[in-house]
């Protein structure tokens, strides 16, 4: 946990959600395992059968261990033995982050301009700069624009679940949330938001999502994929997409460039997931029985 300084301990909860960790590490992929399987296994998984299914998609033995080693230090996993066997629980902050996680990644809202905003204004005493810091990386991670100094904004819709994430990262007192209904600017609101927010850095992370992943989702033969190869598509693919859905705003399109490719990226996401979760749910259930009957 963080020293946020004379206020008092600043939570560190929040890094369960691993902002930080670069989709496509081990880090990351294991976070994504546990919250597409371990719940559906009942909060709980063998220390073999993580290791092994992992393994199945290409890391390291050593390599997982390792992340499970940095999971549990923030909490995401806790070591708990069942009939002799070693494993890993979900505890429950773990799992409220994971339901949490599930609404931002697998649901579409596109903001409406007639639906109001939130506006977040916060100030962070001077002599506790790394809170400060970690409450301005953290907004910009769940998709704030920066309007000035102190001041962010987000679509109306998000202010509860960023009010939710605030109280979990302890940085929540720093934080005043008002409710807009109507912004006026000297200039059109397409304009004001490409002030506020770096559409174009958000824009290139749907675009490489399109590019990565498009020409896997055509090129599907006629041959049906085995359900280890739609467990490492979606283990994949779900890691590749889970900070995007934060990082964008989803906003009203009057207020994105014509050729946003949000829309085109978040189609193909929920065309693959769709195809590819439940042969990856019943590969995983198949896995973990095997193990512990000796089938």
């Amino acid at each position: 946990m963080d020293d946020g300084g004379p206020g008092g301990p600043v939570g560190s909860v929040h890094g369960l959600d691993d902002f930080d960790a670069r989709p496509g590490s081990i880090t990351s992929l294991l976070r994504t395992f546990v919250g597409l399987h371990v719940r559906k296994l009942g909060g709980w998984i063998a220390v073999a059968d993580l290791v092994g299914l992992l393994r199945e998609a290409g890391l390291t033995a050593t390599g997982v261990r390792s992340a499970v080693s940095r999971a549990k230090a923030k909490g995401l996993l806790t070591a708990e033995v069942r009939g002799g066997t070693p494993g890993y629980v979900l505890p429950e902050g773990a799992s409220r982050m994971l339901e949490r996680g599930d609404a931002a990644i697998f649901s579409r809202h596109r903001h409406a301009v007639e639906d109001g905003w939130c506006l977040l204004s916060y100030s962070v005493p001077e002599g506790m700069r790394p809170a400060r810091y970690r409450l301005r990386r953290l907004l910009t991670q769940l998709g704030c624009g920066t309007v000035a100094d102190g001041l962010c904004i987000a679509p109306h819709r998000r202010a509860r679940g960023l009010e939710s994430h605030l109280e979990d990262a302890g940085l929540r007192r720093w934080v005043t949330v008002f409710d807009a209904a109507d912004l006026r600017t000297s200039e059109d609101l397409a304009a004001a938001c490409a002030l506020w927010w770096d559409l174009d850095a958000t824009a290139t992370l749907h675009r490489d999502f399109l590019e990565r992943f498009s020409e896997g989702a055509a090129a599907r033969g006629t041959d049906a994929p085995s359900g280890r190869d739609d467990f490492v598509t979606q283990l994949r693919v779900v890691d590749a997409w889970r900070p995007i859905p934060y990082l964008d705003p989803g906003l009203a399109l009057e207020a994105l460039p014509s050729d946003w490719p949000g829309d085109a990226a978040a189609d193909l996401f929920a065309e693959i997931d769709a195809r590819v979760s439940g042969p990856a749910a019943e590969y995983v259930a198949r896995a973990v029985t095997v193990s512990s009957t000796g089938e």
